[in-house]
């Protein structure tokens, strides 16, 4: 088994969460094609094909699947993390690897706690970090068991992903989370707010919207006749303005075949 499959298991499920919560259509393809437009924007460019390609080899058969190191970095950087290096070590991928494989683990209990690896470990091929762990939670005070005969339970500490950290700034068209304070006089730093960081998007392709799929799903704001949507109710996170609902006449005027696309 691939030494990263799981982190990148795990890493194409966080993205096509975060996608399907951004992308105003619905289907699989939609969401994908939401993604490519974001990436293109900010990253380096991933077809919606390629990402298809990745997860149903990855997320849906379980199959290792070569990716550039860079395309990880910008997915990970699309869910508000520095790099893919970020992302593993701070989201929860030995959690999510132990989860799969101790799903199957049977403990028995006879005088003392005795347990047997089965199978399901062997063939997944559990590094030593993984099986200390694993050792960790049995043997050590997080594992802990009733009557002899019975079961032992397995309670877990998750590892704080990036929405745990203490603060955030706005970047462009999304709020990234960060450990400090302060990161200079063009940063505007903020108390993490889980609901803005994780659902307050700026729409990036306003052409991509239409009546049938931005009604009161998409805000706004207007300064300067420069017209700009949001994936969220609130307030502009760049002059204060608090944003409006969506309306017919402005979707007719400013986005679809009307909208004037920004500039990188």
């Amino acid at each position: 088994m691939s030494k990263f499959l799981s982190e990148k298991k795990k890493l194409l499920e966080d993205v096509y969460e975060q996608a399907s919560k951004e992308a105003t259509e619905t289907s699989f393809n939609g969401i994908l094609l939401h993604l490519e437009r974001v990436l293109q924007d900010k990253y380096e460019g991933l077809s919606y094909k390629t990402f298809e390609n990745y997860y149903k080899a990855i997320v849906e058969k379980g199959e290792d699947y070569n990716i550039k190191r860079s395309t990880l970095d910008n997915l990970s950087k699309y869910l508000g993390y520095d790099d893919f290096s970020k992302y593993c070590s701070e989201w929860k991928t030995i959690e999510y690897t132990i989860q799969q494989a101790v799903s199957k683990i049977v403990i028995t209990i006879i005088n003392k706690p005795i347990f047997t690896i089965p199978d399901i470990i062997k063939k997944n091929g559990l590094g030593i970090l993984e099986m200390t762990f694993i050792l960790l939670m049995v043997t050590g005070g997080v594992a802990f068991s009733g009557n002899k005969g019975k079961g032992v339970g397995i309670v877990s500490s998750p590892l704080p992903p990036a929405v745990e950290k203490p603060y955030m700034y706005w970047d462009k068209d999304r709020y990234m989370a960060t450990d400090s304070s302060y990161l200079g006089p063009q940063k505007d730093v903020i108390p993490m707010d889980r609901t803005l960081f994780v659902y307050f998007k700026k729409i990036t392709r306003p052409d991509t919207l239409n009546e049938k799929n931005s009604m009161r799903k998409v805000w706004y704001d207007k300064s300067n006749n420069h017209v700009e949507f949001f994936t969220n109710f609130g307030q502009h996170p760049e002059n204060g303005k608090t944003l409006k609902d969506v309306s017919k006449g402005i979707l007719e005027t400013y986005a679809g075949e009307n909208a004037i696309l920004e500039e990188e």
